[in-house]
């Protein structure tokens, strides 16, 4: 496989181990191929990207609730690195306040998705994510 055949990676930050597998199985239920990596919160995401034991994710998604790095430390901290701040941040999250959604761009994220509570909503909205990110827009290379 070469790096122009190398699978779509996403790097999932959420703490929650049922929201993590129901988004595995979104993303197979709408027959995305993707390379899916999962982390459990934005200290984790952090020590994985700075590491680079693994690819650098084409796209994180980021829940914003999470213990020891919260979601908006986590914007904060990879806003901040020089080799790091490109990679594009949606978050995924249960809330819909408009002061997280406010803070979460005035941080860098280039999206906001709030998690919808029917299986067959969050699908379509997995397939929405695919259709942008993967087969639409163009990303910098690493």
């Amino acid at each position: 496989m070469t790096d122009t055949d190398k699978l779509f990676c996403v790097l999932l930050v959420e703490d929650d181990p049922a929201d993590a597998h129901l988004t595995r199985v979104a993303f197979n239920e709408a027959r995305v191929l993707l390379n899916l990596r999962h982390v459990e919160d934005g200290q984790a995401a952090m020590d994985d990207l700075l590491a680079g034991k693994e690819d650098r994710p084409d796209l994180i998604l980021l829940d914003l609730n999470m213990p020891r790095m919260d979601g908006r430390a986590f914007l904060k901290a990879i806003k901040s690195h020089d080799s790091l701040r490109r990679i594009p941040i949606v978050v995924l999250t249960t809330s819909d306040a408009e002061s997280d959604i406010i803070a979460s761009y005035d941080l860098g994220a280039a999206g906001f998705i709030v998690k919808p509570i029917e299986i067959d909503h969050f699908i379509h909205q997995v397939q929405q994510l695919e259709g942008y990110w993967i087969s639409l827009v163009q990303l910098p290379r690493h």
